[in-house]
């Protein structure tokens, strides 16, 4: 390392926010990124540690200290080409990842952890003002053609790896935009979608051909194929690919069966949370669930959660409480105990510091309104006990309720898409594949492979972007007879 001192001389430096009176007014992002000595010292703090676990806990395996030391030393060119060797869209995971290589970080040991998110943020955001983000289409063309099903960072991943080796790609997008998840689930707050766009250019210089508002499979419900102009079925891609990949997100959402769940004014997240993103693009948006003047109420404690929370903010709510089945976790973990791997501490979001109550081991019980209407919520405590739930006696309350978003997490892919492949499920719905071993990424009908949310279920973008890299060194090889793709 440039710096064998440095993790004892500087402290981690965290980026900040805008303010809070600033930043609820509009929907752009607000992280006020490291400057260039910033970032240096945080660089410098990379320790040298012989055995860098940061490495394993980055499920795309980024190289953190090379390009940690890279950027001490200035070289944020070579640093860019150390972090695109792992990582494709490492602008994504700069904002939205929640570093699971920081917790790993041998540092965070008895310190505060290097600050290895903004460093790569910085190093993306460098790459992209100075130009150095550009196509890489192939020497040569295969001859071999692909469908990818489903746009998230799974498929974009698997799409641009399969593209640089030379096959012709084509993306289907079951929505009007290219970015899946990315674009319609995570608030541009946190994302703005210029990122995605200049990838979606990057990607077509390279020959990826990408088609929107186009569903793959059968038998879809009218809460799924409301945005698609186009259905396109297996046997279909089959006469005209040579392999197909499944990379659809985890859409199918938790529901909350208890009384009065029928009253209008509840609302799954990604029914809310969708349509200001495409509101923000300059849609006009029917009806729109909205959160201005009105008691909202987020059930889930999650990150999706936390999005409900910064987007009903930025509405204009009269407030915002969000309920957690689970305990509050501890304000600290126990590091020697957890360390490497992620710890259960409490988390709080900058959603939660524009405005928010929180509360924990909370169960909801039923909704009541009148008219059909949602107006209060009735909820007790609960308690946990070797891992089983019961309710506190005489713990009953409730809460004024004129919007309820459920944010309790997501069961599976959509059902209709596996089904129309035909491919073999595992006991949670989602595709079975292994990860390992001959054949990996490829479900049990032969030539179509899935990747990310679609084999794994719901995961983080980090996770999704791996799976899809490997996924397509999987393809390239069982089309080719071998790959010099990296997995």
């Amino acid at each position: 390392m440039g710096k064998i001192t440095g993790f004892m001389e500087f402290q981690r430096q965290e980026e900040g926010y805008l303010p809070v009176a600033a930043r609820v007014k509009n929907y752009k992002e607000f992280v006020l990124h490291l400057n260039h000595e910033q970032a240096k010292l945080q660089g410098a703090r990379c320790m040298d540690c012989g055995i860098p676990f940061c490495n394993s806990g980055c499920p795309v395996n980024n190289i953190i200290p090379d390009w940690n030391d890279l950027v001490y030393r200035g070289h944020y060119r070579e640093a860019l080409n150390v972090l695109h060797s792992t990582n494709n869209f490492p602008e994504f995971t700069g904002r939205i990842c929640p570093a699971p290589c920081e917790t790993a970080c041998t540092l965070g040991i008895n310190n505060d952890p290097v600050g290895i998110k903004s460093i790569e943020h910085k190093i993306i955001d460098e790459g992209w003002e100075h130009g150095w983000v550009v196509p890489q289409p192939p020497a040569h063309k295969t001859g071999k053609k692909v469908a990818v099903v489903g746009s998230g960072p799974a498929g974009l991943a698997a799409a641009q790896q399969l593209a640089r080796a030379g096959h012709a790609v084509t993306v289907f997008e079951k929505s009007d935009r290219i970015g899946g998840l990315l674009r319609y689930g995570i608030p541009d707050f946190k994302l703005e979608k210029a990122h995605i766009d200049r990838r979606v250019e990057q990607m077509e210089a390279e020959g990826v051909t990408f088609r929107t508002s186009v569903l793959i499979g059968k038998d879809f419900p009218a809460t799924v194929n409301n945005w698609a102009k186009e259905t396109i079925f297996p046997e279909d891609l089959d006469k005209e690919f040579d392999a197909v990949v499944l990379a659809g997100g985890a859409e199918q959402p938790r529901d909350l069966p208890v009384p009065g769940r029928e009253l209008k004014g509840i609302h799954f997240a990604m029914d809310f949370l969708p349509q200001q993103n495409k509101v923000n693009a300059g849609d006009k948006v029917k009806d729109q669930i909205k959160a201005a003047g009105k008691h909202v109420v987020v059930i889930g404690g999650g990150d999706t959660g936390s999005d409900c929370v910064g987007t009903s903010n930025r509405h204009g709510a009269a407030g915002v409480t969000q309920f957690e089945l689970l305990p509050m976790p501890p304000e600290q973990e126990n590091k020697p105990l957890v360390w490497p791997y992620w710890p259960t501490k409490l988390r709080s979001s900058s959603s939660h510091e524009e405005g928010c109550e929180r509360d924990w081991a909370v169960a909801t019980k039923r909704f009541e309104g009148k008219g059909g209407k949602v107006e209060k919520l009735i909820a007790c405590r609960v308690e946990w006990k070797d891992g089983k739930m019961s309710e506190v006696p005489n713990s009953e309350f409730e809460v004024k309720a004129d919007l309820v978003l459920l944010a309790m997490g997501f069961v599976s892919p959509v059902q209709q898409v596996l089904d129309a492949f035909q491919v073999d499920k595992d006991a949670r719905g989602n595709a079975r594949a292994t990860t390992d071993g001959a054949g990996c990424y490829q479900t049990s009908v032969k030539g179509v492979f899935a990747a990310g949310d679609m084999r794994r279920g719901q995961s983080l973008v980090v996770w999704a972007i791996r799976e899809g890299r490997q996924c397509a060194r999987e393809v390239d090889a069982y089309l080719m007879g071998h790959s010099q793709l990296p997995r």
